[in-house]
């Protein structure tokens, strides 16, 4: 069920965290749920698809009783183990509010835009792969150009670009969770 809203922001804006944290947040607040899973989708042996496990790495270190993450550098979520990664997520967590989050390709004006939307991601779909739909919210960072040898294009991204787009992401999600998890406290004690 993917819905149409979705919202795309340019990762060097200089509101950038603060837009993609209020879209997040925003998104949050149509759903119920007592537990996140951020499933950090990608690997890294490929430069742009790095993104995913380094936010999961970024998140990791944060983790808290809100969410947990699956997909870090050290435990990477991708496509050979996607399938049995889900299993796992649906036995252990299966009423938790799922934010996929990964990298994409697409247009050369859209290069460093982070999207944020409803409705789930279909890992791989650049490179033509078939895997399973993750999430109920999904977090992608547009990381080079879509169209020809796209796995070149992931092998030649730039790591300057990934490292700033994962950490924007990263650092919103986290700050999006705690803005819903404060407003929780508040409403709780009224």
């Amino acid at each position: 069920m993917n819905q149409s809203i979705s919202y795309s922001i340019p990762h060097t804006e200089p509101s950038a965290a603060l837009d993609v944290t209020h879209s997040i947040a925003s998104i949050l607040d149509t759903f119920s749920y007592q537990k996140i899973v951020c499933v950090c989708i990608g690997t890294d042996r490929s430069t742009g698809d790095s993104l995913g496990p380094l936010v999961g790495t970024f998140l990791s270190k944060q983790e808290s009783d809100h969410f947990i993450v699956l997909g870090t550098l050290d435990d990477p979520v991708h496509a050979l183990n996607l399938p049995e990664k889900m299993t796992y997520l649906q036995r252990l967590y299966p009423n938790a509010l799922v934010i996929a989050v990964d990298a994409c390709l697409g247009k050369l004006n859209s290069v460093g835009s982070i999207q944020v939307g409803v409705g789930p991601i279909k890992p791989g779909a650049g490179v033509n792969k078939q895997l399973p739909e993750v999430g109920q919210i999904h977090v992608t960072g547009i990381v080079n150009v879509a169209g020809f040898m796209e796995y070149m294009v992931l092998q030649n991204t730039r790591l300057s670009t990934v490292m700033r787009m994962a950490q924007i992401i990263s650092d919103s999600i986290l700050n999006a969770i705690n803005m819903q998890s404060t407003r929780d406290v508040w409403t709780h004690e009224i």
